[in-house]
């Protein structure tokens, strides 16, 4: 039977002193019917993060000149997995916040038939050192999001998501800037199922966020009214493409 293929994902920017530690913490055997790789996308990095990369065992590097945008980043990913024969893939934030070690969890819903889209959840697991501003700002937009598309969603701003073959090549991301509202909003309109899974996470410690208040702001409110009015195709969703057997 052939296996499963996932591609893990990460868009990195400067992330030498992380990413090492991230892609060592991703599961590659964890269930027989799956193989995984790693894909990192260096969006420009100034810094060691393409070397720390190969040392620490990515299979495949994709590096852009000059930086684009976490937004253009995570769109070259996802074309990326398909690129490279991926069932699934997985993103990943580069900066070792979000448990690598959970994505076999992340991966449930979409194995069982449940979800063609699953996200990370902070809220509804552990958080461990964010700041209240930044509490504040995900409690915000993650409302937005919830009206918009008439449904409850806890953690909108994820940096850990899973997709099927079909998301992936479905999906549009329609700024560089940043990417984690209008996904969203771009695939549960086209009909595609939307799981949350309770993850753990623990605010970084080590570089910096690049995701400034102002610029935040400025980008991402004009991106999700540009989204949100313009029309799209609902498709026709597959949803049992990715059922395991059970052992």
């Amino acid at each position: 039977m052939r296996k499963q293929q996932v591609i893990v994902f990460l868009p990195a920017y400067n992330e030498e002193e992380a990413i090492g530690a991230v892609i060592s913490r991703i599961p590659r055997d964890f269930h027989p019917q799956v193989d995984v790789k790693v894909l990192v996308i260096d969006d420009g990095s100034t810094d060691a993060t393409v070397e720390v990369s190969k040392k620490a065992g990515a299979d495949f590097i994709v590096s852009n000149q000059g930086n684009h945008g976490l937004g253009a980043a995570v769109r070259l990913g996802l074309s990326e997995c398909v690129k490279h024969g991926a069932d699934i893939g997985v993103m990943l934030d580069a900066d070792n916040e979000y448990p690598a070690e959970q994505i076999p969890d992340l991966l449930a819903p979409i194995f069982q038939g449940q979800a063609d889209y699953t996200m990370g959840s902070r809220f509804l697991g552990t958080i461990n050192g964010m700041k209240v501003h930044r509490r504040l700002g995900n409690y915000c937009f993650t409302l937005l999001q919830c009206m918009l598309l008439k449904t409850w969603i806890h953690d909108g701003q994820s940096g850990m998501r899973a997709f099927t073959k079909q998301a992936m090549r479905s999906a549009e991301i329609i700024h560089d800037y940043n990417y984690a509202q209008v996904l969203t909003l771009n695939l549960m309109r086209k009909g595609f199922r939307m799981k949350e899974v309770p993850i753990r996470y623990q605010v970084r410690k080590t570089g910096q966020s690049f995701i400034k208040f102002r610029a935040y702001m400025t980008s991402v409110l004009p991106a999700i009214v540009k989204e949100v009015r313009r029309p799209v195709h609902k498709e026709k969703v597959i949803k049992d493409a990715h059922l395991l057997m059970q052992d």
